[in-house]
């Protein structure tokens, strides 16, 4: 990989990772609900699991699930189900502490999320698309590259969603507030399945 193509891919990086999206109404609401420490291990899933994606997909899986109807469906639809059991924990979750019974999302769940995530598939197949050059290394060497540096970009480009979150605990002081802000996420990120599901 050429320092131009690197220096563009982060730029792409930075941009892609710190606009808005589902990912980030998570980080949001996981914030908002725990806080930047407890909200660590998914603001780490999201970022990981988005450097995973990056990396299968420059190195061939996009085409493999694109390429097939019936598995593109599959993924579609189990996509849809993941991201409504989402969208319901965040709805309903309720404030931490130690009398709370839910637990906010964590490493796993964040990671798993990246692949059901409408604008992650557009941001992994848009950056293979441009960024992979032919006389620029090997298929391998060029993506594994690209995962790396997608982490290292993302995650400061991500962290001030979770910590935005964290930030509004002092405005959701009452349950009813965290309630409402809490359907609210949920809702938002509900209505991305519709992007899924088109």
């Amino acid at each position: 990989m050429t320092l131009q193509q690197a220096l563009a891919f982060v730029l792409f990086s930075v941009v892609a990772a710190g606009t808005p999206g589902p990912s980030n109404a998570l980080l949001t609401a996981t914030g908002a609900n725990v806080g930047v420490l407890r909200g660590l291990p998914c603001l780490l899933g999201v970022t990981v699991g988005m450097g995973i994606m990056m990396f299968a997909v420059a190195f061939g899986l996009g085409r493999v699930i694109l390429d097939h109807p019936l598995v593109l469906e599959t993924v579609r639809w189990c996509g849809a189900a993941v991201l409504v059991w989402l969208a319901w924990k965040i709805a309903t979750a309720r404030r931490a502490g130690p009398e709370a019974a839910g637990k906010p999302v964590g490493f796993a769940a964040a990671l798993a999320f990246q692949w059901i995530n409408p604008k992650s598939w557009l941001v992994c197949a848009s950056a293979a698309a441009t960024f992979l050059h032919e006389g620029a290394g090997s298929a391998l060497t060029q993506s594994a590259a690209f995962g790396l540096l997608f982490v290292a970009a993302s995650l400061p480009s991500c962290f001030p969603w979770l910590a935005f979150g964290a930030l509004l605990q002092r405005f959701l002081q009452s349950e009813r507030a965290l309630r409402l802000f809490n359907g609210a996420m949920g809702g938002l990120l509900a209505a991305s399945m519709l992007l899924l599901l088109r």
